[in-house]
């Protein structure tokens, strides 16, 4: 790993998990925006940080969340091994906007962070 990436870890891990899973549904967001808007570099850059994300979330959570978070990471990694032909699809790519849409949801839900500014 290099040392921006391990340096990003530990700002990320030094979170506590409500803010990480935060984070995750956020990038999950800007993953619908940027399918919606056609902006593939993006795409893959928001996928990459998210697959991270994940994994050093998933471990530190609730079992049946982070057997979530792993479903979501193997999708995000199936959509990169074959991203150049669901981006040039525009009906795969609207699929890829609502799942993504889907996930960002249910990770905001799981993150308790709007429960917790009501």
């Amino acid at each position: 790993m290099n040392q921006k990436l391990d340096e990003k870890q530990a700002r990320f891990q030094g979170e506590n998990t409500s803010h990480r899973l935060g984070h995750i549904a956020s990038n999950l967001a800007r993953l619908r925006t940027f399918c919606n808007i056609a902006y593939p570099q993006a795409v893959e850059s928001v996928a990459d940080e998210t697959i991270c994300f994940i994994e050093w979330t998933a471990a530190e959570i609730e079992p049946e969340y982070a057997e979530e978070l792993v479903n979501i990471q193997v999708q995000l990694a199936r959509w990169k091994l074959k991203f150049d032909s669901l981006w040039s699809d525009e009906s795969e790519r609207t699929n890829m906007s609502e799942q993504a849409s889907a996930w960002s949801e249910r990770v905001l839900d799981m993150s308790g962070l709007l429960s917790q500014s009501a």
